[in-house]
């Protein structure tokens, strides 16, 4: 079990809850130390004069406020001590949100505030039931490492999450930060209504544990080759071609059949635990004039997949998402694969096994 990294009382109205504070994300960067080539020496950095070119200790080392060219306000530690918000020994609510109101945009990070005791898990208890009901977020002021935050406390899996935030003043206006932003660009009827359904067919469920860092798997992996003294190619693979705005519609026509070619057979489940129809079924098809549904479609090609995996003992490449491919790649050590498309990374699968067949 991990330590708290802060405790102290979260406040709101005349109720206190004693709570401890927890991390709740940790980074998986791949750390290199700096070596002077052809050595094992390491290479430290120091902290410099840059008029005399002399190291300077650490405690002769003030801060400066720039307030001109070559100008500064000398800002002693000790100053700033004295100004500093300090450590906050309380969390007190100001007041509750809807969380639906609060763009994603203004959260930070993420940390897990649980209770200081068995004797006050039925306060918390309570806290977390009520937010998770009402749909709401706790906004308080904390400090915490001599930096002010906003926080917002809400409830999540049956228990409480502090996320600091960004005040309004930090986020950037998107108009003026990106350039070539469309005023109101003239769209179709038609191409909306295929681009909705190109997005129904590849709608997908969340599951956090189908993404992982490929940079970090192939950093290690360029290190255990060099170890063992050999060379990782990296294949790149081809960059994509922008979508001309005069074939846009034959190209959400020829994305939304190649989603139907490759849509999972597997159902989806709401996040209630009910089961979802399948995409096919909602997506009307047109044929011929006639309105119908792709449902008789899915149903058929349901039965061709599963004679096929019948008959061979394995499912079909075609029918594996792209975590799936991507495992399989894994598997065989398929260089590259890290920067591949659903299809690229089939054709690959599909060459190795002829190989591999050859070869046997």
């Amino acid at each position: 079990m991990a330590r708290p990294m802060w405790t102290g009382v979260l406040t709101f109205g005349l109720v206190t809850v004693p709570v401890a504070l927890y991390t709740a994300t940790s980074s998986h960067d791949v750390r290199f130390h700096q070596l002077q080539r052809g050595t094992s020496d390491r290479v430290r950095n120091k902290r410099v004069n840059e008029r005399t070119n002399e190291e300077v200790d650490f405690s002769e080392i003030v801060k400066g406020y720039e307030v001109s060219d070559g100008e500064y306000v000398v800002v002693e530690p000790e100053e700033l001590e004295q100004i500093s918000p300090g450590r906050s020994r309380t969390i007190d609510i100001a007041g509750f949100v809807d969380l639906t109101d609060i763009d994603p945009i203004f959260f930070d990070r993420t940390y897990y505030l649980g209770p200081r005791g068995k004797e006050y898990q039925k306060v918390y208890a309570l806290l977390v039931e009520a937010l998770d009901h009402a749909g709401k977020a706790g906004l308080a002021m904390f400090a915490m490492r001599g930096k002010e935050y906003l926080t917002a406390v809400r409830s999540d899996n049956g228990l409480l999450e502090l996320h600091t935030m960004h005040f309004a003043d930090e986020v950037r206006d998107a108009r003026t930060e990106v350039g070539d932003l469309p005023e109101k660009a003239k769209l179709s009827a038609q191409e909306v209504k295929t681009a909705e359904q190109l997005i129904g067919m590849l709608a997908i469920e969340w599951k956090p544990e189908d993404w992982h860092d490929t940079y970090e798997e192939q950093v290690r992996k360029l290190v255990e080759d060099k170890l063992a003294g050999r060379q990782l190619a990296v294949s790149t693979g081809p960059a994509p071609e922008a979508t001309n705005v005069v074939d846009l519609m034959d190209a959400l026509r020829r994305s939304l059949e190649g989603a139907r070619k490759t849509e999972p057979t597997g159902k989806r489940t709401t996040s209630s635990g009910r089961k979802a129809p399948a995409a096919a079924a909602r997506i009307p098809k047109t044929t011929g004039g006639k309105k119908t549904t792709t449902a008789k479609a899915s149903t058929s090609t349901s039965k061709s997949r599963a004679k096929r995996t019948s008959a061979t003992g394995k499912r079909q490449l075609s029918d594996l998402t792209k975590a799936e491919l991507y495992k399989r790649a894994t598997d065989l050590d398929i260089q590259g694969r890290s920067t591949m498309t659903r299809d690229q990374l089939q054709h690959a699968l599909e060459q190795t096994g002829r190989r591999h067949r050859a070869a046997s």
